[in-house]
């Protein structure tokens, strides 16, 4: 008795034939524009400790609150499916003495990750991202350089109604007393915002500013703005990012409201909206996190990085789709007899071995249905193999040679060197 149907759980997806190959090309574009500006692959663990995020990301954050996948494993230890990509490049930075590379040691992964959130278009529980991370210099141009390099992958997926959110969160130190402000501000307006905003107003106040509530969103109309408050040297650093975004031509609003969804942040803080998505806008964003790797304890070590939703990406996008794979060789089979089947096996990996792109039917179509398929792939050589002999035709030429099995590989490289 059959059973009922298994589905994927929810917020989660299969990944097919064509949409795999739109992923392969957005991660060679990545890897082409990354690697080209000195980035190394990275791959941390899909759990780690669950420890890392709740130090890292921070425990008021809405992650570590609400969303992460977290178990036990049999030796009783807390683990996370990995919510986000910082905190674990930052432990291994620490864990395997990157401090000791020359910096800055810039590294870049592709990888998928969890969080328990509502599912929606271009938003699920299990998703895959792409980032970039940029440890050991704080120079503004590392900023200005890692906005660029998604500005540019973007560019290249064709996201289509692109915006650039930019702006600063200072360093611990010049928030300490704006945090305060903030703190009062709220307090005094406290009866008109969200149950949730209320309960943060001690640990995070800053993000009040995310707030979708209505009359929290009237209230901070009024707030007062970090942007104003920051240090000198916050401020010049600031301004030295967006003067470098400007010489690239790299257009950009400030946007004083913008905090990022994580605790760990520092100065620099963006995001790249995209209007082809609606409501939930966000294609990809960063910042800097020049405390994080020392909470890690680690040395003090500044850095900076983003990640960028490959499904938004892709949705928001219009890029081509990758060109498949040009097929040279097509073995047939005159007959299914065993021994037709043996040598026709032996060509297809002979082929396979020299280099050249081969298939073979192994589907039991006859000899008619065989040839269709070929031409369906657009195959120039298609060798017929039968029990006397194999016969190579050349679909572009129209020529057809007898000649033996074990000759036809050099045939179709001697064709390939002729052109």
């Amino acid at each position: 008795m059959s059973g009922s149907k298994i589905k994927a759980p929810r917020g989660t997806f299969d990944v097919l034939g064509e949409q795999a190959s739109a992923r392969a090309m957005l991660e060679a574009r990545a890897r082409s524009i990354l690697e080209g500006a000195g980035y190394e692959r990275i791959e941390t663990p899909v759990f780690e400790a669950t420890e890392l995020f709740a130090r890292g990301v921070g425990e008021s954050t809405d992650i570590v609150r609400k969303e992460m996948f977290t178990f036990q494993d049999a030796g009783g230890r807390s683990l996370t499916l990995r919510p986000e990509g910082t905190a674990p490049v930052c432990r291994a930075y620490v864990e395997h003495g990157m401090h000791k590379l020359r910096r800055p040691v810039k590294l870049w992964y592709l990888s998928s990750f969890f969080r328990h959130e509502r599912a929606q278009a271009g938003r699920y529980r299990q998703f895959w991202q792409v980032g970039a991370e940029a440890l050991g210099s704080e120079d503004p141009a590392v900023d200005a350089e890692s906005i660029v390099l998604l500005s540019r992958l973007l560019a290249e997926m064709r996201v289509s109604d692109v915006r650039l959110r930019l702006s600063s969160l200072g360093s611990p130190e010049s928030r300490s007393e704006y945090r305060e402000r903030l703190q009062t501000y709220l307090r005094a307006h406290e009866d008109s915002l969200a149950e949730e905003v209320r309960a943060r107003i001690d640990l995070n106040p800053l993000r009040a500013f995310d707030s979708e509530h209505p009359g929290t969103q009237r209230v901070m109309q009024g707030a007062p703005r970090l942007l104003e408050h920051l240090n000198s040297e916050d401020a010049e650093h600031f301004a030295q990012v967006r003067s470098l975004l400007d010489v690239v031509n790299i257009p950009y609003e400030v946007d004083s409201t913008l905090v990022r969804g994580l605790d760990y942040y520092t100065r620099t803080v963006f995001e790249f909206t995209s209007d082809a998505l609606g409501a939930q806008s966000g294609v990809g964003g960063g910042g800097r996190y020049d405390r994080l790797v020392e909470q890690m304890g680690g040395p003090p070590t500044p850095g900076m990085g983003w990640a960028a939703g490959i499904e938004r990406i892709m949705l928001a996008g219009d890029a081509p789709p990758a060109a498949p794979a040009p097929v040279e060789l097509f073995v047939a089979l005159e007959d299914p007899h065993a021994d037709v089947r043996a040598v026709a096996f032996a060509l297809l990996n002979e082929a396979r071995s020299a280099g050249i792109s081969a298939r073979m039917d192994l589907g039991g179509r006859s000899l008619k249905g065989q040839l269709g398929h070929a031409a369906a792939l657009g195959v120039r050589f298609v060798a017929i193999v039968g029990r006397n002999q194999t016969t190579l035709k050349d679909t572009q030429g129209g020529r057809q040679e007898p000649m033996a099995s074990d000759a036809v590989v050099h045939a179709v490289l001697r064709a390939h060197r002729a052109v």
